[in-house]
């Protein structure tokens, strides 16, 4: 196969109690006075006070950006650009889930560019950056933290902007497991569901290679494995430090290879319906997957295999059966809804199916599909999971 260009965060630090080595991180960039970019939930729980009492104690100060929003708008952006104007900042640490990580990237990328954020998406790309951002995800499953990629909603058109380049890699990721220990169910199983995605595409991906499979194959074990112990059991240890793991692992893969179809239409969703990105994911994922299968039944097979739906010895076949089945039954006992329970009104959705598979189409993920769908195919596709 071709050469592959392989991008990572030069600087990961894991495990539990990580978010201590913060201070250390800044020293390595040069960097002694942060913008904290987060929201209010992450000051109520008491983690962003335990961070800045954190550079405090290294003689440190910091200032705070709090109006991050859960799918970050154009807005949100360039209001946080605002407040890194407002002070001499020289560092952006994300606090959050990937909403704040993906915020503070596309503000080091506005900040660095001549233009607005709509010239950043793809197909352009994003080389550089202002500011190094440092990443702290309280959550496992987005792996922005691990991603050279951002996702920022355009108000004026309801369309979900993919950003992408070696510039939007965070440098560096501090990956702590206990900051997860407060999510709520519904969290826990919709980022963890939207982790099990990036695994699955990036190992089906028409640009997969040999070292995204193995971050693929790795984080497929991990997550199948502990998604549904984390949902249960929200302070089981084990499971909440295997999962983000998993989640950080599954970001490298996709990263490194990009995701695919679930990925391209679940955004368009996102946009104009508001349903969390991992939630419109899994909504997804067990149709799509069953369409895309006759197209790569072997790789899909070996994600069943990674999963432990199936003895290695069982036919490809058999397995991929297997894998819808688990997707659909994952779904059900993680109270997945359906688009109409979660709210969404028949007559908008299918007054909106064009408008969806055009920007699914342009945000370039379709393409990376083993099975790459036509516009009216993808229609098809968007009936079917109302359906």
């Amino acid at each position: 196969m071709p050469s592959v260009s392989i991008d990572l965060v030069p600087d990961l630090r894991l495990g539990g109690g990580a978010i201590e080595d913060l201070p250390g991180v800044l020293a390595r960039l040069g960097a002694k006075h942060p913008l904290i970019i987060t929201d209010k939930v992450m000051a109520d729980l008491g983690y962003l006070p335990r961070l800045e009492a954190i550079l405090q104690a290294s003689g440190l100060g910091s200032g705070r950006f709090l109006d991050t929003v859960p799918e970050p708008t154009v807005a949100c952006v360039e209001a946080g650009v605002s407040a890194y104007q407002s002070g001499s900042f020289d560092a952006l640490v994300a606090l959050g889930g990937g909403s704040a990580i993906d915020t503070a990237k596309a503000m080091s990328a506005l900040i660095g560019s001549p233009g607005d954020m709509r010239d950043l998406k793809v197909p352009n790309m994003v080389h550089e950056t202002a500011l190094p951002v440092i990443a702290i995800p309280t959550t496992a499953g987005t792996g922005s933290e691990v991603t050279r990629a951002t996702v920022i909603t355009d108000e004026a058109t309801d369309e979900k902007m993919l950003c992408m380049g070696p510039g939007l890699m965070p440098a560096a990721a501090i990956i702590d497991f206990e900051l997860t220990l407060s999510l709520p169910a519904r969290t826990t199983a919709d980022t963890g569901i939207d982790a099990l995605t990036h695994a699955i595409e990036a190992y089906v991906s028409r640009k997969a290679n040999p070292f995204s499979d193995q971050q693929a194959i790795g984080a497929m074990r991990l997550i199948a494995a502990n998604i549904r112990t984390a949902f249960h059991q929200p302070d089981n240890r084990a499971a909440r430090e295997a999962m983000m793991a998993g989640a950080t692992l599954a970001g490298m893969a996709f990263s490194n290879a990009s995701v695919a179809l679930v990925h391209g239409m679940s955004r368009p969703i996102g946009a104009f319906f508001h349903v969390p990105h991992g939630l419109s994911n899994a909504m997804l994922l067990p149709t799509l997957t069953q369409w895309s299968i006759p197209h790569a039944q072997q790789r899909y097979a070996q994600c069943a295999r990674a999963m432990g739906l199936v003895e290695g010895g069982r036919d490809d076949a058999m397995a991929c059966q297997r894998l819808v089945e688990e997707l659909a039954a994952l779904n059900a006992e993680l109270n997945v809804p359906s688009l109409a329970e979660f709210g969404v009104v028949e007559d908008d959705y299918f007054k909106r199916l064009d408008i969806m598979a055009e920007q699914a189409a342009a945000s370039g993920s379709p393409a990376n599909n083993p099975r790459i769908p036509s516009h009216s195919e993808m229609i098809e596709l968007y009936k079917k999971v109302w359906r």
